[in-house]
């Protein structure tokens, strides 16, 4: 009779699911980049005095945090091509991932333009006024004084901005997408859907790891980034 549980099966799951991860990894390194860009953006709207672009921006990231992962990856999924038809574009044979990164764009968009925005508000204007009086110029004053403080305190939410990236990206096995979560799906199809739980527990460890190592990566960035703050409240 075969055993319900058998540890093997996690640990013999590992080179079957590992190849798969450089798919995870692109889907959310693409991600990243574009939504960390298109979040400046909506930050620099949102600090801007222009109010019609404030509201848009304060709006665009109200109705993307308020929209869960799943419903907008489907929407995006299944909307783009359909909006699309009605000019003319075919967009159905388009690789799922391109979807999955346009979703996951969006989102990451909204979360990193309130750590931009909440980061760069937490610095004193004054900071940006003195410099500018001892000759620096608004774009040195940016770069030598502004942005490194705001750094220090973006570098933990954008940490945790990414991990959550990482986690959400799992649902896109859901639109066919064979990442490291799809493959999984696939073998415990195969086995037909015996050893699911020995299955998802390496999954979940592999999860674990990577998790750990981007939030320790940050700590480090972050005291890295935090000596010359540290030295000059010490001097």
């Amino acid at each position: 009779m075969e055993k319900y549980f058998d540890a093997s099966y996690i640990w013999s799951s590992f080179p079957a699911l590992l190849p798969f991860l450089k798919i995870t990894f692109l889907v959310a390194g693409l991600s990243i980049i574009f939504g960390t860009f298109f979040g400046l953006i909506l930050a620099s709207m949102k600090l801007g005095k222009n109010k019609v672009a404030r509201k848009v921006a304060n709006f665009y990231t109200t109705i993307l945090r308020c929209t869960p992962s799943i419903v907008l990856l489907f929407l995006v999924y299944y909307g783009v091509p359909s909006i699309a038809d009605n000019f003319g574009i075919y967009l159905h044979d388009i690789d799922t991932a391109v979807f999955v990164v346009i979703t996951f764009t969006l989102q990451f968009a909204a979360i990193m333009s309130e750590v931009i925005r909440s980061a760069y508000e937490s610095i004193e204007k004054g900071q940006f006024e003195a410099a500018v009086s001892v000759g620096l110029s608004p774009f040195q004053a940016y770069r030598r004084i502004i942005f490194p403080q705001a750094l220090v305190v973006a570098l933990p939410n954008f940490g945790n901005g990414m991990i959550a990236l990482l986690q959400e990206g799992s649902l896109a096995y859901t639109i066919g997408l064979i990442d490291v979560v799809g493959k999984a799906n696939l073998i415990i199809a195969a086995n037909y859907n015996t050893h699911a739980l020995e299955i998802f527990i390496a999954l979940a460890i592999i999860y674990w790891i990577l998790s750990i190592l981007i939030e320790k990566g940050f700590g480090k960035l972050e005291k890295m980034f935090s000596k010359g703050k540290q030295t000059i409240k010490a001097t």
